[in-house]
């Protein structure tokens, strides 16, 4: 039988196997990198992405806070100007308060009472004067306490003078007056 020699075939066959295998290594590599570059592009454009938002989102933040600290001192200067407001309405109501208080004093003032002295201190209102007798004086405070501009009666003293003639008492009572708020003075308030 003859001797045929099969090994350069067999080592030929066996390279190209190699070779083969090495470019389908390769290109199996290349593959994998291809697909993890582009998967990691992927994810890079959605951290970029997500990271734009992100600053978007702070720069509105920032422009929200400007906008809340300039309403927090539109609100300030609003309650500010509805103080003022209340001061020139009160100013307005107690515009005429003097003639309120002295016709509101003949209703209220019954026979045999006589006023002395009248000193109005912010919105309270001195009374100064004599008394017939405590009758009187009990229906005065009555009819303070029924009026619509009085308020608060307090009988401060009552005192008898036994040298006088006519038996008339001294008296002193501090009466508020109502809707008149203490008004800070013009030098030093608001």
């Amino acid at each position: 039988m003859a001797h045929i020699n099969l090994l350069p075939w067999r080592e030929e066959a066996e390279k190209a196997k190699q070779t083969e295998f090495l470019s389908l290594l390769t290109m199996v590599a290349l593959s994998a990198f291809a697909v993890v570059f582009l998967i990691s592009q992927y994810f890079q454009m959605k951290i970029d992405g997500q990271n734009a938002r992100n600053q978007f989102l702070k720069n509105e933040i920032l422009i929200l806070d400007a906008r809340i600290a300039e309403i927090k001192t539109l609100n300030e200067k609003k309650s500010e100007l509805e103080k003022r407001m209340s001061v020139i309405e009160q100013l307005q109501r107690s515009r005429n308060v003097g003639t309120q208080v002295l016709d509101e004093l003949a209703k209220v003032v019954p026979n045999g009472i006589y006023l002395t002295k009248l000193q109005k201190t912010g919105n309270i209102l001195q009374l100064i004067g004599k008394s017939e007798s405590n009758n009187h004086l009990a229906n005065m405070i009555r009819e303070i306490e029924l009026s619509d501009l009085f308020e608060n009666a307090i009988p401060e003293s009552i005192v008898a003078d036994e040298n006088n003639s006519k038996l008339l008492s001294d008296f002193s009572m501090r009466v508020r007056i109502k809707g008149i708020a203490e008004i800070p003075d013009a030098n030093g308030g608001a």
